[in-house]
Parts: C-alpha cells; sequence; structure tokens
C-alpha cells in the first residue's frame, strides 16, 4: 500500500531536534571558549582577549553548526532509515501521474553557451521521454539573453532541435525583452502567462540535467504529499575538468550526501530552495510568493537578489511544506570552472543573503527559515569575523612582544598577575578544532568505505584515501584567499557597492596570469607586509601564521593553475578525484557529452560564426524567417521611432553589422519592419558589400 502523505506530526520533532542542536552548539562552544581563554596570556582579563574570546567563540559556534549536521547525517545514512524522509521507497502499485497533474520544466537562460543549453535540455528532455511519461510535461526555454547573437542563436538552436526530437508542441522558446527582477522575474513572467495551465514547474539552471525518472518521482511525491509546496533535490556537480572544479566535484559526491542527509534532519518540513532543481506547485506559487521590492538602493535595497531563501520562507508562511529530498538521485549541476569564476558567483550571492537581514523580522517568517537568513549571511559575515580574528590575535603577539607585562594591576591586589602560556591547552585547543573541521570528511570516507562499499566508484581504496588528503590540502590553501575576498565583498556591501548581472561561465576557460595578478595583487601585497611585520617582531607567532599567509601569497599562481583543464585532467589519468559519473556515467550524461560534441562538430564543418547571430538573422533567409514568426505582431510606435529605426536600417547598410552596438542590434530584431526592410537590402546590396561586411560562414 502507499504511504500516507506525512502529516503536522513533523513540527514537534522539529523544535525537538532544533533544542537538540542548539544545545550541542552551545556545549561545544562553551568548551572551546574555555580552553580558548586558558590559552591567553593573561587568561581572558584583558579587553583585547576578551574580543578574541568573543571572535573565537562566534566562528566556532558556526563551524559547529556544520559539524553537527554533518555527524547526525553520518547516523542517518548508516542507520538507513528516516522516519520523516519525504522520499518514502516506491511500491509495485505506485500510481501514475494524473492527466490534469501537468507539468513545466522551465529552463531560464542569460547569455550562456547555446550549445550547453541545448545539448542538456536534450539529454533531459529524451531522458524523460523514456520513461513514457511525456504527455504530463513540457519545456520551456526562458531567455533573458541581452547579447543579441546569443539571442539569435537560441532560436536556431531550440527549431533545429524540435525538429530532431519532434518536440514542437512540447518544447517552447520565450526571449523576455525587459530584464525585470532577473531570474526572479524571468519565472515570474512565465507564472503570469502559461502558469495556470500547469499544477507543477520544475525550475533548473542553465547547467542543470535530471534523470527523466527522477522528475516522474518528483511529481509523484507531490501527488502523493498535496501539504508540500516546494521539493527540493540535493544536486550532484558534475561534467568539469579544471582542477578546482574536480575537487569541488568530488567534495561534492564525498561529503554531499552526509550533510544532505543532516540538513533534512534538522529541517524537516521548513527546508529551503536553492533556486533551481527542485519541484514548484504553481497555485500556492503564484498566490504568496511574489517577491517584496526592499526600501533604498542597493546593494541592499532595490530587487533581491536570491530569491530562492526568500520564495521557501513565504512559501512556508502560507502554510505549504519545504522538503529537501536528500536522497533522490538523477540531479545534476555543474562548479564553477576556475577560482575566479566561483568567488563572481559568491559577490552575487553575498549580496542577497546581506539583503535577507532586511527580512528577519518580517512577520509571520517561521524561526527556521529567519534561522536560514541568518545561516546564510553568516556564510559571509564568518570571513570577516575570521580576518578581524588574526588581526586582533596578531595584535596581541605583537603587544607581548613589544610591551613589558605588567605584573601589578592599578588596583591593589596581593599576588601579581603572571601572563602565562600554556602550549598544552594551546594544542588541546588545535586538536579540538581539527577534529570539529576535519572529522565529517574521515566519517565520509568510513561510510563509503564500510556501508556503501563504493570505493571501487571513487579509483578504489588507496586512490580514493589519496584523493580526501589532497582535497584537505586544497582546502585549506583555498580557504584563506576566500576568506579575504568574502570579507570585501561584505565591506564593499555595507559601504554601498552593487553587484552587476553577469552570466556564469560553462566552458573550461581558465584564467590568464593577467586576470590573476589584478585580482589578487592586493592580497598577496597584504600577506607580505603582514608576514614580514610579524616576523621581525614575534617569530614565533609567525609560524603560527604561514598556513594564513602561504596561500595569500601564491593566491595568483594557486588561480591559474587550479583553472586549467589539462591540469585537472592529469589528475584524473592518476585516477584523484573521481567520481562514479565518471566511472559508471549515467545515460543523460552520456548522452550530454555526445551532443556536445556532435554540434561542436557540426558548426565546425559548415564553417559557422556563432558570434555572428545577428548577421545571420538578417542574411540567412531561414533564420530571418524563423526569427520574424516568434517575434509578436507589430506593434504601433510613434512617427519618431519610426524614422530613428529606418535611420538605424540605412547605418546598418552602409556602415556594416560591425559598427552597431548591442541595443541598435536589439532594436532592430524587436522590429519585424526593421528587419525585413534591412534583410531585402542587404540581398539587394552589391557582391562585395554583402560577401565582406555580412558574411556569416567561412568558405
Amino acid at each position: 500500500m502507499n504511504r500516507k502523505p506525512i502529516k503536522k506530526f513533523w513540527e514537534k520533532e522539529a523544535v525537538r531536534r532544533r533544542v537538540l542542536l542548539m544545545l550541542l552548539i552551545v556545549s561545544t562552544t562553551a568548551v572551546a571558549s574555555g580552553y580558548m581563554a586558558n590559552v591567553l596570556p593573561h587568561m581572558g582579563r584583558t579587553g583585547l582577549e576578551i574580543a578574541l574570546i568573543i571572535f573565537f567563540a562566534m566562528l566556532f559556534a558556526w563551524i559547529s553548526i556544520g559539524f553537527w549536521t554533518s555527524f547526525i547525517g553520518f547516523l542517518i545514512l548508516m542507520r538507513r532509515y528516516n522516519r520523516f524522509t519525504i522520499n518514502w521507497p516506491s511500491y509495485a502499485n505506485d500510481p501514475g501521474i494524473e492527466k490534469n497533474a501537468r507539468t513545466a520544466i522551465l529552463l531560464p537562460v542569460y547569455n550562456e553557451s547555446v550549445n550547453r543549453v541545448i545539448a542538456g535540455l536534450r539529454s533531459t528532455y529524451e531522458s524523460l521521454e523514456s520513461t513514457g511519461q511525456m504527455a504530463s510535461f513540457d519545456f520551456f526555454v526562458l531567455s533573458d539573453s541581452t547579447n543579441p547573437d546569443r539571442w539569435v542563436e537560441e532560436e536556431a538552436a531550440w527549431a533545429e532541435l524540435c525538429k530532431e526530437v519532434d518536440g514542437f508542441g512540447h518544447i517552447f522558446y520565450r526571449h523576455r525583452r525587459p530584464n525585470i527582477k532577473r531570474k526572479s522575474g524571468n519565472i515570474a513572467d512565465f507564472c503570469r502567462r502559461w502558469g495556470r495551465s500547469y499544477r507543477y514547474m520544475v525550475v533548473l539552471d542553465a547547467d542543470s540535467i535530471m534523470n527523466g525518472g527522477t522528475l516522474v518521482r518528483l511529481v509523484r511525491l507531490m501527488e502523493q504529499n498535496p501539504d508540500v509546496g516546494i521539493l527540493q533535490t540535493a544536486p550532484t556537480t558534475v561534467g568539469r575538468d579544471t582542477l578546482i572544479a574536480r575537487v569541488q566535484q568530488f567534495a561534492n559526491h564525498v561529503y554531499g550526501p552526509m550533510f544532505a542527509a543532516g540538513l533534512s534532519y534538522w529541517q524537516l518540513g521548513d527546508a529551503q530552495y536553492w533556486g533551481h532543481n527542485a519541484i514548484i506547485r504553481i497555485e500556492p506559487f503564484m498566490k504568496h510568493c511574489a517577491l517584496p521590492q526592499l526600501p533604498g538602493e542597493p546593494p541592499l535595497g532595490g530587487h533581491i537578489l536570491s530569491h530562492d531563501f526568500v520564495e521557501a520562507a513565504l512559501m512556508r508562511r502560507a502554510g505549504w511544506e519545504v522538503w529537501l529530498a536528500y536522497d533522490l538521485g538523477g540531479s545534476y549541476e555543474e562548479a564553477p570552472p576556475t577560482l575566479l569564476d566561483g568567488l563572481t558567483r559568491d559577490r552575487r550571492w553575498c549580496q542577497g543573503n546581506m539583503q535577507h537581514m532586511r527580512l528577519l523580522l518580517t512577520r509571520g517568517i517561521f524561526p527556521a527559515h529567519r534561522a536560514l537568513f541568518l545561516n546564510g549571511a553568516m556564510s559571509y559575515i564568518s570571513a570577516i569575523l575570521w580576518f578581524m580574528f588574526l588581526n586582533l590575535s596578531t595584535i596581541e603577539a605583537l603587544a607581548q612582544a613589544i610591551f613589558e607585562p605588567k605584573y601589578f594591576p592599578a588596583h591593589r591586589t596581593l599576588f601579581p598577575h603572571w601572563p602565562v602560556w600554556n602550549p598544552g591547552w594551546a594544542l588541546t585547543l588545535l586538536a579540538s578544532t581539527g577534529f570539529i573541521l576535519f572529522l565529517p570528511k574521515l566519517l565520509s570516507f568510513f561510510f563509503i568505505l564500510f556501508k556503501q562499499r563504493q570505493a571501487k566508484l571513487y579509483g578504489g581504496f588507496i586512490k580514493l584515501s589519496l584523493s580526501i588528503g589532497a582535497e584537505i590540502v586544497f582546502s585549506t590553501f583555498f580557504a584563506p584567499i576566500r576568506m579575504l575576498f568574502h570579507s570585501k565583498f561584505v565591506f564593499m556591501i555595507l559601504m554601498g557597492q552593487k553587484v552587476g548581472w553577469h552570466a556564469q561561465p560553462r566552458e573550461d576557460r581558465g584564467t590568464t596570469w593577467r586576470e590573476a595578478f589584478r585580482f589578487h595583487y592586493g592580497g598577496m601585497l597584504l600577506a607580505l607586509i603582514w608576514g614580514f611585520i610579524v616576523y621581525t617582531i614575534n617569530r614565533s607567532f609567525f609560524w603560527w601564521l604561514t598556513p594564513i599567509l602561504i596561500p595569500l601569497v601564491l593566491s595568483a599562481p594557486l588561480s591559474v593553475w587550479s583553472g586549467r583543464a589539462d591540469i585537472g585532467r592529469m589528475f584524473r589519468k592518476y585516477g584523484l578525484f573521481l567520481i562514479p559519473e565518471e566511472i559508471k556515467p549515467p545515460p543523460e550524461l552520456k548522452s550530454l557529452k555526445a551532443y556536445l560534441a556532435k554540434l561542436d562538430t557540426q558548426a565546425a564543418s559548415l564553417g559557422i560564426d556563432r558570434s555572428k547571430g545577428f548577421v545571420q538573422a538578417v542574411v540567412d533567409p531561414k533564420i530571418n524567417r524563423l526569427h520574424l514568426t516568434i517575434q509578436r505582431q507589430r506593434r504601433r510606435v510613434s512617427p519618431k521611432i519610426v524614422e530613428r529605426r529606418r535611420q538605424l536600417v540605412q547605418r546598418a547598410l552602409t556602415e556594416g553589422p560591425d559598427e552597431l552596438n548591442d541595443l541598435e542590434k536589439k532594436e532592430i530584431l524587436i522590429d519585424p519592419t526593421s528587419l525585413s526592410s534591412l534583410h531585402e537590402l542587404v540581398w539587394e546590396s552589391p557582391e562585395e558589400i554583402f560577401s565582406g561586411r555580412w558574411r556569416v560562414s567561412t568558405p
């Protein structure tokens, strides 16, 4: 028999679990802070040492959350039974999808690599088609692309895909002219236009891949649990070759399942939504999840940049549950290919999470989601706390070396105050901090080795062991670099500097030495000055700082080398950082790779320059007709606009497309009359003009 939907009895269990989490965090932090006070020369009796203990306590509490979440996740995975999991095992008589339970799969894109988007869409489409449930699903490519060449390329690739897979009527394309509210506005625009035709929507990212069986399972879970508004999967990262991306992929596969299980244990029906690879019940989403505009100017005001956490909180406030299906596979995404690409994404996320702090006191938000807002902001604020802790520690160490200790304070006392350095306490504190940081990694290793017995999917026992050790080394080196950048991000946001919206790179393009030094020279210089001062005044403390200073000094070379695909492939050749999808690739990832290779080969054989989409829309009769067909009907505009566009067409004809900027190209593309006129004029122009300025392919 089928399992009944999860009822509200989970809420009482959630309270007990969260109280337990708080007790664990407070107790471990109190013990560690006591050790910290005993390590300091004055036992925490000076103002500077009190500040050090406060910063240490905040940081230790922060890392304790991750430790206890991973630890409880380990226990759940070892037990292999979770009373409150949303993903209850399938049964033989598991019902099919109702005819009215139609689902839209949304693929928002913004100036993305078109080949990657189309290959991923085709892979997911064909995987879903193999389930026999395609009648219940439709796909929507929702383009916010501002690059006119990418816009035209997207249309042509969409039409070609529909022709090849017979997808007309199931795969749709829409280009949005005003990019209001970015991705959240893109989704909202879909809901206004077509949302009432569907019961659910699955939101993907441009780099997302999902197994067809997983998509069907998500819909069935929503049908079986009518109180659930959002069901989030735990996507695994795949598909990259650069060294840093391979390290992230490996860490995601080895440590991610344990952490996700722990998150589900604490959150239950108050989980967060990560913005992609999740299914959403459309009706309550449209009714309750409209994002407010924050008062004031960006970066802390204006449109909310990170919409997902807020939408989950609003859905929960309306009485709908939000769950994490941590044990549901077949959900994939890609990691940023370079350190700088990852930091660029972090800059955007940092602003969004800082905005969430303004929503902490919003009426009706559940305490669990207030905690998630705070937790998200702490992901970046903790960096500046760490930076301040290191600075205060340095000041304390320099003060101890420069100034003579005061044995007799101003007030009367019978005994002097002796500054004490207790190496035993220091080593105990260091060991306990290392225990909190690294035990989850060891537990993940044991789980793979003894419970899953899947070490061979990571290259075997020796390769898995070496990979975990190497990952610890790499994460240790990258941590100070991220600390410095995240501290800078928080400071810039507080100073009022907003972030732009840029497309995320989807290729293993690497980092140039010029880019690396331009982004890292400040941190390198800071580390050199910092290290020189400490080495000169207090040499013993200098050696304690070297794990921080050395990565900062080497940040530019680390950024370049870690972003190189050839180095990543070399590690793969020697069996390091292997993931199961590389040992036994699932069908959807195999087809993704094959489709990408096919598209690249086709473009090369035809001599197509994909950077000239605008030229193709003007010259190529098929693409011109396609673009005009997709465009809306002609709009009535003022005579002034008509004349401006006429002059723009004449300038494009006489000066060539390279003399037009993107806004001018877009103005021609959005106006069927201008585009048709330019198409005719170009074809009527002399051969030397046609083959010179308007050539779209090589011979």
